[in-house]
Parts: structure tokens; sequence; C-alpha cells
């Protein structure tokens, strides 16, 4: 059943400044909120350490609220969140669904094959018996996830043998993306996740983990990817220009344009812009789940 109630929200990884394809994903989940009359919120995935670069939340905020947009509820955390993730562990821990793994990358390169979102993990530790020490793996029995996307249509992917056993801590005691992510969505009563289609291959191994849980399953809308000249995706790592908060509104026209409504004609100000693009926000406008190259 479809909820009646809609709150969504955007998470961005504090390793960098926002760039045009994170302009997108912010756009795109704020638009589908505003125009159901629903809640989005704001959440800060810095659970990595390795991974947050200092002074990047603060950039974030101070970009989003310079392009205008507006967040329900106080921005969560997930460094502030460890003592929810491990209870949600411990559940899962008590129900047998848990196991070590001492595994180390360069043996995972050699024995797993690759599957939907990098090596498949073979199962190496599942019957070893070891202490619930170093990772700490899902253990999967086969099961075919099928969900609706509101824009690729159904998705199919057998979890086990496409992803594998996934780890929920990491050796290091860092708890995996997967996990944070999965429990953070259900204790702030997500109902519909907007995100890039980068995201696609998660979404099985979140939607097993909900059912572990027992959490309620989100719809979910992936996003059409931009691209760079040389056809990677846009991204931190590719080295995208970072958004500048002196100028939000040509930005925001190119995400408009990117996402299938042109406002170039009308929106002459900020707050047009936002008026006007939620008035208009439409799915069935949206362009086909493809990267698009952008500049």
């Amino acid at each position: 059943m479809t909820p009646t109630f809609y709150r969504g929200r955007f998470a961005p990884t504090p390793s960098g400044a926002l760039h045009f394809g994170s302009l997108i994903a912010a756009l795109g989940s704020c638009l589908d909120a505003r125009a159901h009359a629903g809640e989005w919120h704001l959440r800060i995935e810095d659970v990595d350490p390795p991974r947050v670069v200092p002074g990047s939340a603060d950039s974030i905020l101070r970009t989003l609220e310079a392009f205008g947009f507006e967040w329900d509820g106080p921005v969560v955390y997930q460094s502030r969140r460890a003592e929810a993730y491990r209870a949600a562990l411990e559940r899962l821990i008590d129900a047998d669904r848990v196991y070590g793994c001492d595994c180390t990358r360069k043996v995972l390169k050699a024995r797993g094959r690759v599957g939907v979102d990098g090596p498949v993990y073979p199962g190496t530790c599942r019957a070893r018996g070891l202490a619930l020490s170093g990772a700490l793996r899902l253990g999967l029995a086969d099961t075919r996830v099928v969900f609706d996307d509101l824009l690729a249509g159904r998705v199919a992917c057998d979890v086990a043998r496409e992803c594998g056993d996934f780890v929920l801590l990491r050796a290091d005691g860092v708890y995996s993306y997967q996990h944070a992510v999965t429990v953070d969505d259900a204790e702030l009563g997500v109902s519909h996740i907007v995100r890039g289609a980068d995201l696609l291959a998660s979404t099985p191994r979140q939607i097993v983990l909900q059912q572990a849980l027992g959490y309620p399953t989100p719809r979910y809308l992936h996003l059409p990817v931009a691209l760079n000249a040389d056809g990677g995706k846009l991204s931190k790592q590719t080295l995208a220009a970072p958004l500048r908060d002196a100028e939000p509104l040509p930005a925001l026209l190119g995400a408009a344009a990117f996402l299938g409504f042109d406002l170039a004609r009308d929106a002459d100000t900020l707050s047009a812009f936002w008026q006007l693009a939620t008035q208009r926000w439409q799915r069935e406008k949206l362009p086909p789940l493809r990267g698009k190259r952008f500049g």
C-alpha cells in the first residue's frame, strides 16, 4: 500500500563541496516532496570518518541555504547515531542473522566474482563459527527482491547471488553505508527515497535489511545521473566543479532542465524558480533512466 503521508530526504556525504550532480539529487528529492505536500529532511552521512573532509558539512549547509532549499526538522548527523545502529545490529545478532568474517580485501578480490556492485562475497566465513569480531556480515538466504521504481519500473535482484552476504559493521568499527542508511530511513519514517541511479544497485540490499529488521519499505525513485565530457559520473572523485553559492539561479535552472522541465524564460529570481519548479514538477517528464552528459 502506498503511504498517504510523504516524507523524503536528501543525504549527502561531507567528502567535499556540493556539485551539479549533487544538485540534481537534492532538487529532485526536494521537488518531489514539496509537489506531494510532504516533508523534506536533511541528513549528513558522515558515518565513515576517512571519507569526511573537515568543514564540508558546514559548506553543504551553506550552499543549500544559498540555493533556497528549506528542510524540515533538525539536520541528522550519522556520526551521532552509533547507538541506534548498534541496537539494530544486536537485533540481527539475536536473530542469528550475523556472522564474523576475517577475509581481507585481497582474499575477496581473488575469490569473489563480480556482481552488480563489485565483488560478490563467496560466503567463506559463513560456516566457520568465528567469534563476532572483525567484519560482521548479514547472512542471506536465497532471496529474490522485486520492487517497482517510480522511474526505472520493475527491478529484480537475487541478492545472495548478485551481491552476497554484505557487511554491516566493518573490522575498523565503522558501520556500513547499507546498515546506517537503512536504520536512519526507517527511524525517520521516510516514505519516499529519491536519489541518483548510481545507488540503484544498493536498493535490493537495503530492502533485504528492512525485511530482516521488520521495517517498512519506502517507495523509490532513482534519478538519471549527470556525466562529464568523458562519460564518467560527475562526482568529487572526478573533480566535478563545486557549486557557486553566489550564483544559485543558473545552476538551479540547469538542474531543472536536466530533470526535464525548462524554467529559463519564466524564473528570473530565486523565489520565482522555487514557486514555478514546485508547481511544474512531474515525474512523468523525467528523462529516461540513463546517464546524461553535462558540459
